[in-house]
């Protein structure tokens, strides 16, 4: 006696088990079922596929019958984590697996392009123990003022070349040592986030410390963080380091959307002779592992004397006009607003308009 697809389907029906069956293929007598188990345990998993096999001998005893049951997946996309600070749309961490890559640079040129582009941006300095910022932006002698709002006191940014900025630097001299733990650091990075007036950000771009630790944990707990930057060079052993940036990332207890990487130092490039370029750390590191990992290539920034020079004097070098540097970092911007749009669904869709066309970018 023969059997047909509809026939199996009536049975699964009256089990009320056709919602957990993916697939169905009928050869002559063999019956093969793929179906979806709703809970990842292993004995859940084989009672589903007992239940399936045993209702079959007894309905349809002419079929051999194979089932094959697989965990439901995960959603690719789990509501993002942290309270949400008013006043500010989105906020992208920068990251680095190891520290001396350039993370801090790139925060800071990535934060000028934003602003070239129109939009409102803000740095938050989370390198507590290695503040870069106040340097980066000509403003180390800078003291937040305290102003009363809704009834409490808050910090006020300092504000340079258009960009709101809040750094440990602020409140630590210059040769002073931060010499915390965990819980202090924490503590420290909370007031920053909470008890500042940021006032309408479209971004606020963290700059983390290196490496993987509590500090990260503690921000992506305080704060609903929409995406996140890993910055490289391209040696093998930065390219390690960027994957457990990756990783962590992709943590269930973090859970934030990688968008892209960023490849620094990618190549040394004389002033004197542009056209010319000089893989020392090695060629397309960051980039091949972009590809192999699934996950956005946002730019390579070259080695350029420049770059160091206007960091050293507190003037990124994104501030210049028809540069090779500027000319970088504004690419990587783009990219970095394009990938923000794709990649976070939590994004509501005016916004992810809204930011791709004031950056010039496609939201296909």
């Amino acid at each position: 006696m023969s059997f047909t697809k509809k026939d199996v389907e009536k049975i699964l029906i009256e089990l009320n088990s056709k919602e957990w069956v993916q697939n169905i293929q009928i050869f002559g007598n063999k019956l093969m079922i793929d179906a979806v188990s709703p809970s990842p345990a292993l004995h859940d998993k084989k009672k589903l596929e007992d239940a399936l096999i045993n209702a079959f001998k007894d309905k349809l005893p002419e079929a051999e019958v194979q089932v094959k049951v697989t965990a439901k997946p995960k959603p690719s996309i789990q509501p993002i984590k942290g309270n949400p600070i008013k006043g500010i749309k989105n906020i992208v961490a920068i990251a680095s697996g190891k520290g001396g890559v350039g993370k801090s640079t790139v925060t800071a040129n990535m934060a000028i392009s934003l602003h070239k582009m129109g939009f409102k941006v803000g740095i938050l300095d989370a390198d507590i123990y290695g503040p870069s910022m106040p340097v980066m932006f000509d403003v180390e002698d800078g003291k937040p003022r305290s102003i009363e709002k809704e009834g409490k006191s808050k910090m006020l940014p300092i504000e340079s070349y258009g960009i709101k900025v809040l750094s440990i630097g602020f409140f630590a001299g210059l040769d002073q040592a931060v010499v915390w733990r965990g819980a202090m650091a924490s503590k420290a990075i909370h007031q920053l986030i909470h008890d500042a007036d940021w006032g309408d950000l479209d971004f606020l771009l963290i700059d983390l410390p290196p490496g993987t630790g509590d500090i990260h944990l503690s921000i992506v707990q305080e704060v609903p963080v929409t995406g996140a930057v890993i910055v490289s060079t391209p040696q093998t052993v930065a390219l390690a380091d960027a994957r457990k940036g990756v990783s962590m990332f992709k943590m269930d207890a973090i859970n934030v959307p990688v968008l892209g990487f960023v490849e620094n130092m990618a190549y040394f490039t004389p002033e004197e002779l542009p056209e010319n370029k000089y893989y020392l750390f090695g060629q397309n590191g960051v980039k091949n592992l972009a590809e192999k990992m699934d996950i956005p290539f946002l730019g390579e920034i070259p080695i350029i004397q420049s770059i160091r020079e206007a960091s050293d004097v507190g003037r990124p070098a994104a501030l210049q006009v028809n540069t090779i540097a500027s000319a970088a970092y504004t690419e990587i911007a783009k990219n970095m607003v394009g990938s923000l749009a794709v990649r976070n669904k939590d994004l509501p869709p005016t916004e992810a308009v809204r930011i791709t066309t004031m950056a010039g970018c496609s939201t296909k």
